[in-house]
């Protein structure tokens, strides 16, 4: 009838919903009308009612509006902070979620419960749960939590007593996480321990690192902490930015060449005089051997290093010496019609290393006396030096084949600087 009220066009309709708060923040509340063709089913139920009962059906009326009136209210919805005003006739949380469409998982937060009665502006907030990957530095593992941006998943986490960050999935196209970022809050980039700050604004990880201008590797990962804003992990009851932490990985084959010295060894020769100097047959030569490491990086910092490959690739030569041992047969003694001494000491050495040294010392006299008298003989003793070596009397009162005996001891006792001048001068030293 014109004019009085429908109670039955106030029911909720299941298939329609209010519009979303962000849309139309102060719009007034809804009501939302029903289907015409559940209109039409309930009119003709109603006519047909009143054909039977007559003029008692206007008193029904009258009740119905006022039971009516009584059931139907408005309540707020808040779905992971999208909140919606919405009109039901439901008399239950699980009731007016259900009428929305949605089912409450068993990790989802709802509040009040969803077995609570609702009444006139109840407002029911729901957060849904999310598996997210998170790690804790060392091991990767995936958990159920709720919020609405990746700060408050963190802040979830961090209730729960776990010390973690959200680890972000990567894919040859986009970097994903389950949660977007905070939209009304800064968020810093942290790019291998630099920071780039970004105004509020980047929705995911991919927006925030194209605006921090942040190119990915290939073993790159990317994660989404809480950080102090010089991009250090925060200190207990330090208030941090949600940070997008960009970890770079790399892997490198690195090779380390060292010296291997060669080695030296000495020979005998019977066929070379024990009195010439040692020679050197083969040169020696260094080798070199080449190690092969695999070199994992972590922002640069080696984390490890595995032996790949360990080979001699140059082997060394050894020097090989020359020592003679063969023994010079002593000089004969000269003929000739000089003095006694001179007969009595014999003939200096003609040939080879010690002839060469003693004529540079004394002109190959043997009862040679330097001016100040202190040196004496083939090869210039000094008396002390003499009898070191178990000579007696004076050097230049020995035959010839006796100093050479004795220089011979001092030279393999002392070495040819015993004669420094004349040893350098023939090459000796």
């Amino acid at each position: 009838m014109p004019g009085e009220l429908d109670v039955w066009n106030l029911m909720h309709n299941p298939y329609l919903r209010s519009a979303d708060a962000a849309d139309a923040p102060t719009a007034p509340l809804q009501v939302v009308d029903t289907p015409p063709a559940m209109r039409s089913r309930r009119r003709n139920r109603r006519r047909g009612a009143a054909l039977v009962v007559g003029v008692a059906a206007l008193a029904v009326v009258g009740a119905g509006a006022a039971v009516a009136s009584d059931a139907h209210k408005s309540v707020t919805l808040d779905i992971d902070g999208d909140v919606t005003k919405v009109s039901t006739w439901s008399g239950s949380v699980a009731g007016v979620l259900a009428e929305q469409g949605l089912t409450v998982g068993e990790h989802d937060i709802v509040a009040p419960t969803p077995e609570a009665a609702l009444n006139e502006g109840t407002q029911v907030t729901v957060r849904i749960a999310r598996q997210v990957t998170v790690s804790d530095g060392d091991t990767e593992s995936t958990v159920w939590a709720t919020g609405t941006d990746a700060g408050e998943v963190l802040d979830t986490l961090a209730a729960r007593g776990e010390d973690v960050h959200l680890v972000a999935s990567r894919s040859s196209e986009r970097t994903a996480l389950p949660v977007e970022l905070p939209s009304d809050e800064a968020v810093n980039v942290v790019d291998a321990g630099e920071v780039i700050p970004l105004a509020a604004g980047p929705s995911n990880v991919d927006e925030a690192l194209d605006a921090a201008g942040v190119t990915l590797g290939e073993l790159d990962t990317v994660a989404v902490d809480v950080r102090d804003d010089d991009g250090s992990e925060l200190e207990p009851g330090v208030v941090g930015t949600v940070s997008v932490v960009v970890t770079r990985h790399a892997v490198e084959e690195r090779t380390k060449v060292t010296k291997i010295e060669h080695k030296t060894k000495t020979v005998e020769d019977s066929s070379r005089y024990e009195d010439l100097p040692v020679v050197v047959r083969t040169a020696g030569k260094d080798g070199k051997r080449t190690r092969t490491y695999e070199v994992t990086l972590v922002d640069g910092e080696v984390v490890d290093k595995v032996k790949t490959s360990d080979e001699v690739t140059k082997k060394p030569v050894t020097e090989v010496r020359v020592k003679g041992t063969k023994e010079r047969p002593a000089p004969k003694a000269a003929k000739s019609s000089g003095s006694t001494s001179t007969k009595s000491q014999g003939k200096a050495p003609s040939s080879g290393v010690w002839a060469k040294l003693a004529a540079c010392e004394s002109g190959g006299r043997p009862n040679a006396v330097s001016a100040s008298g202190a040196y004496h003989g083939l090869y210039q003793f000094s008396v002390a030096t003499w009898r070191s070596v178990g000579g007696s009397g004076l050097p230049s009162q020995a035959s010839a084949a006796e100093q050479t005996k004795r220089a011979k001891m001092l030279q393999a006792r002392s070495g040819w600087g015993q004669w420094p001048h004349c040893s350098a001068k023939l090459g000796l030293r």
